[in-house]
């Protein structure tokens, strides 16, 4: 079985690789990508909201008021870090758009040191002789392929934009959405006029389960293995709720006071 598999990963794979649809793919413009704004925005959210319920359980608080903290961190820090994300992405384009005058002013003014520069490009990249003079030519021939090799190479930067909007938007709604996961069973028990301390330990079982969950979704796309992506999210957002918990309880006696 897994050497069938293994061929017909491979068939796949040559049929995506054909000279049309290698064409096909290359010319065509990339999607945006939000998963860096998704695990951002979730995985801040549900550390966020459980260090507050780890710590007023540590500070001996009722479940009124850890509701009442926690629905007000996921709405405020929700917004905000959503807010942070829209003026980071629209710094990038900020950037993007000044490197590319200042790479198009350059051209125009200096094209030899431009050239010199592509030439250079290309000569670390193993280019060397004839064939390096060719695709130095073949490159500053196309202003917009000269200025756009320089913002990658010489920049670092990506050609691909993100909507603000959209980056924003996906971090907030990850933020609120895995944020509610800690507070759920102390909303839940509330509701129904339960008082008993296994809001908490099922709180926390939800959340151990949702960080996990986070970092093996994640291993789907990147070079990892879903269990240690998981394993290693979950312990990062364990070690934040211990912490808290730790915070509250030295801070209990302010409670009792």
């Amino acid at each position: 079985m897994p050497r069938d598999r293994t061929t017909h990963e491979q068939a796949k794979l040559a049929a995506e690789h054909t000279p049309i649809e290698v064409a096909r793919r290359i010319a065509s413009n990339r999607p945006e990508s939000h998963l860096r704004d998704f695990v951002y925005g979730a995985i801040d959210g549900c550390i966020t909201t459980f260090a507050i319920v780890t710590g007023a359980v540590g500070a001996g608080l009722s479940s009124t008021v850890i509701i009442i903290l926690g629905f007000a961190n996921v709405v405020a820090d929700g917004f905000s870090m959503a807010v942070g994300n829209y003026l980071g992405t629209k710094a990038e384009h900020q950037l993007l758009h000044h490197a590319r005058l200042t790479e198009e002013n350059h051209v125009e003014v200096i094209p030899d040191g431009e050239t010199e520069e592509i030439r250079e490009i290309f000569r670390q990249k193993g280019f060397e002789g004839d064939l390096l003079e060719r695709v130095v030519n073949v490159v500053i021939s196309d202003r917009k392929l000269w200025v756009e090799t320089m913002l990658k190479e010489e920049w670092g930067l990506s050609l691909i934009k993100r909507s603000p909007l959209k980056a924003a938007g996906v971090t907030f709604i990850a933020f609120l959405l895995v944020g509610l996961i800690p507070l759920a069973p102390f909303t839940v028990y509330f509701i129904l006029g339960i008082e008993n301390n296994s809001a908490f330990w099922l709180s926390m079982m939800m959340t151990a389960a949702t960080f996990f969950g986070i970092g093996a979704l994640k291993s789907r796309y990147v070079a990892e293995h879903w269990l240690r992506a998981g394993a290693e999210t979950l312990c990062m957002g364990g070690g934040a709720a211990v912490l808290a918990y730790v915070v509250g309880m030295l801070l209990r006696g302010l409670v009792d006071a």
